[in-house]
């Protein structure tokens, strides 16, 4: 299936109008910079799995009249952007990550199985979770009762629609048991794939042109009233695009609705570092906004 091609021009360069649609308890809130709207379109799955999802929502608010009330939806009644779209990940997509990975599995002698994946022309692809087992902003995410090392990876996060084309982007946590993972690789679905592993949000942010490279992701880490960790990376520093995971992913798979790729992590906790239970993970990503989550077990 041929990936559409999007226009290399940045949207900062161009000035152009940048929309971001919520999934919401209300319905459909679109946020054309600061100008809410309520889609007249109830149903997420067909409002969204759309080529050319940017000039369709223009075209559609220019008949809509705004609602100031509106915010009150995006600040406190916000869902996962997803209804039956599925969520998958990329790894070893990023140096730092492709290190980490070869440090926690080196005792088990699969580092380098990591080493060998960030420099093959194939990416490591992998399904992260269904829609429901993954949270939106404000939701709990959880970590493995039988795991004593985890972290939050905050990436970037793709949405395509059936036809194979990138038309929007969200943010997305990447719950990870590194022992687990370390232990063996074969471990990976298990370090990664259980309930509450996945949160994705807030909101699908949607333009004209791609996201700017230079955009930078920023993973901050609360415990009580201190912050434990925070660390920021341009999304500029992925050895892989966007196109590229996007077109690997559609090569033998379909997606009746659509489907959300994790672009993978650039930013990883120290080794002695492990989420614990009342974590609040914060990821900022410029552009789309922060998708906060809280941590149990």
């Amino acid at each position: 299936m041929a990936l559409l091609p999007i226009s290399p021009i940045f949207a900062t360069e161009l000035n152009l109008i940048q929309v971001k649609i919520y999934n919401t308890k209300r319905g459909i809130v679109i946020d054309n910079e600061g100008q809410y709207f309520l889609s007249t379109e109830t149903n997420w799955d067909t409002f969204i799995n759309r080529q050319g999802l940017y000039a369709n929502v223009l075209a559609e608010i220019g008949s809509l009249t705004a609602d100031s009330s509106l915010a009150d939806a995006i600040n406190g009644e916000v869902l996962a952007p997803l209804v039956n779209q599925e969520v998958w990940a990329s790894g070893v997509t990023y140096f730092r990550s492709r290190t980490a990975r070869i440090e926690e599995s080196k005792d088990a002698g699969g580092g380098t199985f990591y080493d060998r994946v960030y420099n093959a022309d194939r990416p490591e692809l992998f399904f992260k979770a269904p829609a429901y087992r993954t949270v939106g902003t404000g939701a709990d995410v959880r970590i493995r009762k039988d795991s004593k090392w985890n972290v939050p990876e905050p990436e970037l996060t793709l949405f395509m629609c059936s036809a194979g084309t990138i038309e929007g982007y969200a943010i997305g946590n990447d719950m990870s048991s590194r022992d687990i993972e370390g232990e063996n690789p074969l471990y990976l679905p298990q370090a990664k794939s259980y309930t509450g592993s996945a949160a994705v949000g807030p909101c699908i942010y949607v333009s004209d042109a791609p996201i700017n490279p230079e955009a930078v992701i920023t993973l901050e880490i609360k415990r009580g009233s201190e912050v434990a960790f925070t660390e920021s990376i341009a999304i500029s520093q992925m050895k892989r695009t966007h196109s590229e995971l996007a077109s690997w992913l559609f090569r033998e798979l379909d997606f009746k609705y659509g489907v959300f790729l994790m672009t993978g992590t650039g930013i990883i906790p120290q080794d002695e570092f492990s989420l614990q239970v009342g974590d609040v993970v914060n990821i900022s990503i410029e552009g789309i906004g922060t998708l906060s989550n809280t941590v149990t077990s």
